[in-house]
């Protein structure tokens, strides 16, 4: 679980409400058309923009960004030097003992294409093809959110614009004025309320977990290669450790470790 994501979402709702609530009364915030506006119109904005099938996935879209497991790149660079080790040791064959215990899908296909002896730019295109395709799936959600962020406080506006209407049309008596106004401008306040504490925070988020992920799969991509053309395990770790930040890798004596 990804607890940054989980805090930020519930803090920043607790702060808004703390101010409203600081600032006055709560249930003058309150307004049922305004909600139906801003959500239902979002909602359905973003329902006509994409097919009704990858529509019905937004909430298993959004329940990643909180429960999605960061990927421990050093681990996987680690488990691929060791798999370098076995088939430089072994030979490549020997791989084919070790794919139930390999974990990563993606891996164990690159593995078990080079043990077949598949050719070294097939295993290269179809893996780079699979992480393409990947990534379109990953930038169609994120795309989503990225919509409803969007159309949120277009149709917050839409509603203010729809109650200043109904208010100017009705000028009979001043005293409801106010009142009317504020309703109006309730509807752009929840709109940027989701829109930059939900949906483009949740849109974020997701970018950041799809490079995170192409940045593993990249690394399986040169490993399996590696291991395919019989590298050293040392020049297998010195050419995927520069893929990881200076700071975040290992010092000499635990990497010899």
């Amino acid at each position: 679980m990804d607890i940054a994501t989980l805090i930020g979402l519930l803090l920043g709702s607790a702060l808004v409400l703390m101010a409203i609530l600081l600032g006055g009364d709560l249930m003058a915030y309150l307004n049922a058309p305004s909600v139906l506006i801003v959500i239902g119109g979002a909602t359905c904005a973003t329902m006509a923009s994409y097919p009704l099938a990858r529509f019905l996935k937004l909430p298993l879209v959004m329940k990643k960004t909180v429960l999605a497991k960061p990927v421990d790149t050093l681990a996987l660079l680690r488990q691929i030097v060791e798999l370098a080790e076995v088939a430089r040791r072994d030979g490549i064959l020997a791989l084919e003992g070790m794919v139930e215990d390999m974990g990563d899908p993606f891996l164990v296909g690159g593995i078990q294409m080079a043990v077949d002896g598949t050719d070294p730019e097939i295993i290269q295109v179809i893996m780079e093809t699979e992480l393409e395709n990947l990534l379109d799936r990953h930038e169609a959600g994120k795309g989503m959110l990225d919509s409803m962020g969007r159309y949120a406080p277009a149709f917050g506006m839409i509603g203010t614009l729809i109650g200043l209407v109904a208010m100017l049309s009705n000028m009979d008596d001043p005293s409801k004025i106010g009142a009317g106004m504020a309703a109006a401008l309730l509807t752009t306040l929840y709109g940027a309320i989701l829109a930059n504490i939900i949906f483009l925070p949740m849109a974020d988020k997701l970018a950041l977990r799809s490079s995170e992920e192409a940045l593993a799969k990249t690394i399986i991509i040169q490993g399996v290669m590696a291991i395919q053309s019989g590298d050293n395990p040392r020049a297998v770790e010195s050419k995927l450790m520069t893929f990881i930040p200076p700071a975040e890798r290992p010092v000499p004596e635990e990497r010899a470790a």
